[in-house]
């Protein structure tokens, strides 16, 4: 494609219109759908399968596939502008590959893969996790394709991660129990579920390109084959605690303080899931983002500026959290996951 909007063919509208997402129903990307639709600027479409059960916000187009029929991907596929990919955990590992095969053949220029997460440049990190080779694949895949891919860093998602159980951000409503990893005081970057809706909403109301070499404004394309950084809060689980007491009305006193290392349970959560029990891979996720020495933290990298984010309230988030915590705990693949 050419660099500038006044280079393309008659018809060309500069702006992306028609989005795809799969998993429009689940935790992120309902939100990232609902974000799309709020703009008016977007006809989002919904792939999922004929016997899926998730509820999908109002507004979106619903496209019916089978993961084992390319030929059905494909087809739902045919004339949309950019493809955005949230899966769960959960999900057949191949399903991934499946899907950006048949959006290549389909003719999709942009792909939003799936991985959702922390810095994609903290190598390290990544490999410890077991994510960061997963989503390195993923990318190189869609670009071996001839497409083009953005990917978000946000962190954690804040209220997910504060309501889905001491495994998490070390939090037990029920049991009133916090677990802080070392001393409770390394800083992640955290992003509500909202915030990184929004986010990729701003990104996606961009123009597709400069309209010629004088145009500095900002373009989706400015974004390709790179990350973009956001953020709702940089916090430590003292932070978290604190909001928690504020928005709970309690005190130290009503509840169970403990503190475990990091690396310890790191330890404890990769020798279960090497033993088959991938419920060990939150808790290795999770201690191994709260190493004091290698946080999952990106501060110095976010462009809330100049996306134009919001700025959000730490305890408007932790009461979404804990109006979370029974949904998540009815949806027992979340919790094991």
């Amino acid at each position: 494609m050419a660099k500038y909007a006044k280079d393309q063919p008659a018809g060309f509208e500069n702006a992306i219109e028609r989005v795809a997402i799969i998993g429009a129903g689940g935790t992120v990307g309902f939100h990232i759908a609902t974000e799309l639709l709020k703009t008016g600027k977007h006809t989002v479409t919904a792939l999922t399968r004929a016997d899926s059960t998730n509820k999908l916000p109002e507004g979106v187009q619903i496209a019916h596939i089978n993961y084992n029929d390319e030929a059905s991907i494909v087809s739902a596929l045919k004339g949309q502008q950019f493809l955005i990919i949230t899966m769960s955990p959960t999900a057949p590992p191949d399903t991934h590959s499946k899907i950006v095969q048949a959006a290549a053949k389909a003719g999709i220029p942009y792909v939003m893969p799936n991985g959702y997460g922390g810095d994609i440049d903290k190598v390290k990190l990544g490999e410890e996790t077991f994510l960061g080779p997963v989503s390195k694949a993923n990318r190189d895949q869609i670009a071996q394709l001839g497409m083009q891919w953005i990917t978000v860093c946000c962190g954690f998602w804040y209220d997910y991660s504060l309501a889905g159980g001491e495994v998490r951000f070390g939090f037990d409503f029920d049991k009133r129990t916090v677990t802080f990893y070392d001393d409770g005081t390394t800083k992640n970057t955290t992003s509500t579920l909202a915030q990184v809706g929004r986010a990729v909403a701003k990104v996606l109301s961009l123009k597709e390109l400069p309209e010629d070499e004088s145009d500095q404004s900002l373009t989706l394309s400015s974004f390709l084959n790179k990350p973009f950084y956001i953020k709702s809060f940089d916090v430590n689980q003292k932070d978290m605690f604190e909001s928690v007491k504020r928005v709970t009305g309690t005190t130290d006193a009503n509840w169970t303080i403990t503190h475990e290392s990091s690396k310890k349970r790191y330890e404890e959560g990769l020798a279960l899931v090497k033993g088959g029990n991938m419920a060990g891979f939150a808790k290795l996720l999770y201690a191994r983002a709260f190493y004091p020495e290698d946080p999952s933290d990106h501060l110095d990298k976010v462009q809330n500026k100049l996306l134009g984010l919001p700025e959000e309230s730490l305890d408007d988030a932790t009461k979404d959290a804990i109006d979370l915590v029974k949904k998540l705990q009815a949806r027992a693949e979340r919790m094991a996951s």
